[in-house]
């Protein structure tokens, strides 16, 4: 049962994240004066709109994943360079915010409620608590500058070159990015079963998000965890 209902919080979580995330983009883009976002109907919180199903599965399962890139059109924003780095660091920044406020939820409901039945004590914990690290991981994942997440946007905002490199990475990226998910999600399989501990401790070798998200998110994280930590004495 706990591991249905930590299924369940899984997809919950990622739904509310990736559609803060895809929010923020659109909502930025609008105000820059691009009515694009709008237009196609990404305007919007409803989940539905920005959801990916690959993206979504791969977040579910994998950890890391991706919704649908809101459309925009830079010719419309009233600032070019302006608009086009605002709207691509939008979406981090929202996930960020909604770490730092998910956490203290997390830490009110493992304090304070204690109901009679046990699941759903464990639900309601580990829904803000998926919340929060789906947040704070969505934020280091979407900084990685491979097509379609946000860091490639950065590039782009910020590199008027268009080179080998650059044309390189734009036509493979997303095939990049799946294999170092499936790289990720194939650790991670392996290791729960004892028959392939060895296999799955020779791939951890190349599992390259597994570097960058234990690096990056353990000091973006600090500052969260240690802030509502003074706050509620722990």
């Amino acid at each position: 049962m706990y591991e249905i209902l930590k299924l369940i919080a899984s997809f919950i979580a990622v739904a509310i994240v990736l559609s803060l995330h895809e929010f923020a983009h659109a909502f930025v883009a609008y105000k820059n004066g691009d009515l694009t976002p709008k237009i196609q109907g990404r305007l919007t919180l409803n989940p539905l709109a920005h959801f990916d199903i690959l993206g979504l599965c791969m977040f579910a399962f994998a950890g890391f994943g991706w919704a649908k890139p809101v459309p925009i059109n830079p010719n419309n924003f009233r600032h070019y360079k302006r608009g086009l780095a605002t709207t691509a660091v939008a979406g981090v920044v929202m996930n960020y915010i909604t770490a730092f406020l998910f956490y203290p939820i997390y830490l009110l409901i493992f304090r304070y409620v204690n109901l009679p039945w046990a699941p759903i004590n464990y639900f309601l914990q580990m829904l803000p608590a998926l919340m929060y690290m789906y947040s704070l991981s969505f934020c280091v994942f979407n900084l990685i500058p491979l097509p379609p997440l946000d860091g490639w946007r950065v590039v782009e905002a910020v590199n008027r070159r268009r080179g080998k490199v650059f044309r390189f990475f734009r036509r493979y990226g997303n095939i990049i990015l799946i294999v170092l998910i499936g790289i990720h999600f194939l650790v991670n399989i392996l290791s729960r079963f004892e028959y392939f501990l060895i296999a799955a401790q020779i791939f951890e070798y190349i599992d390259i998000l597994r570097y960058i998200m234990m690096f990056v998110t353990r000091y973006l994280g600090w500052p969260i965890t240690a802030l509502w930590g003074l706050v509620f004495g722990i």
